[in-house]
């Protein structure tokens, strides 16, 4: 019986493999010869030609100039095709909307920040659309050309209900018709994910956390979260509610009870970048005018930069400790490889408060995760929203065994 196409070992497939193989290292490397392709594909001169002949024809790769000093047709340099493909992301937080378009190769085209409306008189399907036609309109794209919609929302959506949870603080995201709504105003695959997942999608792909199959990220910027992976996957729980850290009972800390209701918890209590300002004032330091995130980053930024001044270092030793005692739970449960400090204000503390985090984990957890502040520091979530669209889209897109 003649084997089906389309089977593993069949040709087809084996040229579905090769196909991606060489698209992943013009993604990876950028524009390379016929020769480099060969090369690290592992495919004779004849072959490397026809498989980049194929791709040209479905518009994958693209001829983008010669190699420097070495005409001929074994010199081009191909490319992947940026227009290939097209996605977006939102990162939703109760200022307003920020949203960006990528093209195939990861390549942010266009940017647009939608304010949250003073009354909030739009309904947030509206806003939505309003946020995702501006930014194409940035990229000078139509709504068409997008392939994915990646938006980043605190808290989660629950997926026995598709009702937002973890996020009381974001009004008009909680209607339970609005995923209906969305999906009725945006007719293209759309995804949902907590924004500190994204950041650690980010981190995990173009960060600190690139290659680390086993990391938490501890974010701090309006509120205390995480987001934890576990063999290279995001661990979002029965609920979505997996990495609510602010919710964490430590010492130290008063006892909060209904925290949904009151959202918020021990370790927000205890380091959440509204109690850092009244710590500061009762040193001494000088604590300017703004919202508590804001003025927190700050101060940390100010100490990090002169961490031998002693209300500095106070100021610091005190934060690291905070942090370290949600921490040690979080470690003494899941053991992780890395920890890796993100938002604005675990970033403003730098390697000081990395190195005074990393000390304090040490007496007070038996497992020792390296401590890392997180390189993505440009729009994490928005960067995450794009990534984790750019890898679904990459995967349809990419295969050419259909």
């Amino acid at each position: 019986m003649a084997e089906r196409s389309g089977t593993p070992g069949t040709p087809k497939v084996l040229r579905a493999m090769n196909d991606r193989a060489a698209l992943d290292a013009l993604l990876e490397l950028g524009p390379l010869t016929r020769t480099r392709i060969g090369r690290l594909t592992g495919l004779s001169k004849p072959t490397a030609s026809q498989l980049l002949a194929r791709l040209e024809s479905a518009g994958l790769v693209v001829v983008t100039g010669t190699s420097e000093g070495s005409p001929g047709p074994n010199a081009q340099l191909y490319a992947l095709n940026p227009r290939t493909a097209h996605v977006a992301g939102l990162d939703v937080t109760t200022d307003g909307i920020r949203a960006g378009v990528a093209d195939i190769t990861g390549r942010i085209t266009g940017l647009y920040e939608l304010p949250t409306p003073r009354h909030r008189s739009k309904d947030t399907a509206e806003q939505v659309v309003k946020a995702v036609d501006g930014a194409v309109k940035a990229a000078g794209l139509v709504r068409e050309d997008l392939h994915r919609l990646v938006i980043g929302t605190p808290g989660a959506f629950d997926p026995s209900t598709g009702r937002l949870r973890y996020a009381s603080h974001l009004p008009g995201w909680h209607s339970p018709t609005l995923l209906d709504e969305l999906a009725a105003a945006l007719p293209m695959p759309i995804e949902y994910e907590n924004d500190v997942n994204l950041a650690a999608i980010a981190e995990q792909r173009l960060g600190v956390a690139r290659d680390r199959d086993d990391f938490v990220l501890l974010w701090n910027k309006f509120g205390i979260g995480g987001a934890i992976v576990i063999d290279g996957r995001l661990h979002r729980g029965f609920t979505g509610g997996a990495g609510e850290f602010g919710f964490l009972p430590v010492p130290g800390a008063p006892v909060i009870r209904q925290v949904s209701k009151v959202n918020s918890g021990g370790f927000q209590e205890l380091a959440g970048a509204q109690e850092l300002p009244a710590y500061a004032r009762g040193l001494g330091l000088d604590v300017p005018d703004g919202r508590h995130d804001e003025v927190s980053a700050a101060l940390l930024a100010r100490a990090a930069a002169e961490p031998a001044e002693p209300a500095h270092r106070e100021f610091l030793q005190h934060y690291a400790t905070a942090l370290a005692l949600g921490l040690a739970s979080v470690v003494a449960v899941l053991d992780p490889e890395l920890i890796v400090l993100s938002g604005s204000v675990n970033s403003a503390g730098g390697e000081p408060l990395r190195e005074l985090v990393a000390a304090e984990l040490a007496e007070l957890a038996a497992p020792r995760p390296q401590v890392a502040i997180a390189t993505v520091q440009d729009d994490p979530v928005l960067r995450g929203a794009l990534e984790a669209a750019l890898a679904t889209t990459r995967d349809e897109v990419f295969d050419t065994s259909r």
